[in-house]
């Protein structure tokens, strides 16, 4: 599929389904199946998939507009669907031939779907740790911030052991006596159904192992990924501005487009030393889109059925979401730096 056709179908999927849709997302527990279907038939879940499994293995720049475009139309949607292609990613690149065999094609064309679970990649002492065992490694500790339980089939999950390297691995996203799952209740994009995973030598097949790496191989992986998800904050600038557009005030939005412009600019040419001031720049940005759209629509602004609170409560999670101390650092700067 062409790089046009596909952001055609992801520019209406997001406009005619996913927005009409997103407050009635935004006060429920779950995001609907029917979102995830839609998706999965629109192909966009194999957007990051090799052609040969029926990926759609687009270009970067596609990838990005992509996310920016769910964004916009339902961020509790585009926030699940997110974490599904890093699961692709790994089982694309892992030397697992057997793992990947089984699960690149259903993932790819959303048969079923994945999460991440990053316990094992923080800095200094990791949350989630692996122990060599017979036939494969125990897991032993937690992975906060495991999103769409209930809603996803595998979790590709990170943990780190004694050698401080990584041990990544494609595990059922089914609690049970050695897996427990504590939900979050989040402020916004609460039907993500985001939890905390609890490991108590939770034991993983060497068959489920999709990788073992050093902890700065992910890490430079991670510098280079950090830019997909300043999207999110792209699209809901974008959802803001269109709803600004459409009241009857004339609200100003063109310096808006223009920010909106440079933040994506800024976004893809940040190396990994540049991209925490692009993400923090995306996340302000997105911060006072949402308060500029609040104040242009009034007071009826903060009723829980429109849109203008909803999208202010989402600019805040993005303030948070995916962040890492440089990023945070640079926001906390931009926030409380006086203005000219």
């Amino acid at each position: 599929m062409a790089a046009a056709q596909v952001l055609t179908q992801a520019r209406r999927l997001a406009d005619e389904f996913l927005f009409p849709s997103a407050m009635n997302v935004d006060a429920s527990d779950w995001v609907p199946p029917e979102h995830f279907g839609a998706l999965a038939a629109a192909g966009l879940y194999g957007l990051a998939g090799p052609a040969e499994v029926g990926g759609l293995d687009v270009d970067l720049a596609t990838f990005r507009t992509v996310i920016e475009i769910m964004a916009g139309g339902c961020l509790a949607t585009a926030f699940v669907w997110l974490q599904h292609h890093g699961a692709v990613r790994a089982l694309s690149a892992s030397s697992n031939s057997a793992l990947s065999a089984k699960w690149l094609e259903p993932l790819c064309a959303g048969a079923q779907r994945a999460g991440v679970a990053l316990g094992g990649v923080r800095p200094g002492p990791p949350l989630l740790r692996a122990r060599p065992a017979p036939g494969g490694y125990l897991f032993d500790g937690t992975a906060p911030w495991v999103t769409g339980w209930d809603m996803i089939d595998v979790v590709h999950t990170l943990a780190r052991d004694e050698a401080g390297n990584l041990v990544a691995a494609l595990l059922p996203a089914v609690a049970s006596v050695s897996l427990a799952a504590d939900q979050i209740r989040l402020a916004a994009v609460n039907a993500s159904r985001t939890v905390q995973l609890r490991f108590t030598a939770h034991f993983v097949p060497a068959a489920l192992v999709t990788a073992v790496m050093p902890l700065a191989a992910w890490q430079a992986r991670d510098a280079a990924g950090l830019r997909a998800n300043g999207s999110l904050s792209l699209g809901l600038v974008s959802r803001c501005i269109r709803l600004m557009a459409e009241l009857p005030a004339d609200a100003p939005v063109a310096p808006l487009e223009l920010e909106l412009t440079a933040a994506r600019a800024r976004l893809d040419a940040a190396d990994s030393a540049l991209m925490p001031a692009a993400r923090a720049t995306a996340a302000e940005l997105a911060f006072r889109a949402a308060g500029a759209l609040v104040a242009a629509a009034g007071s009826r602004s903060i009723m829980v059925d429109q849109h203008p609170q909803r999208l202010a409560r989402e600019a805040l999670f993005l303030l948070v979401f995916g962040s890492r101390p440089a990023i945070k650092a640079d926001l906390i700067t931009r926030l409380t730096s006086p203005r000219q």
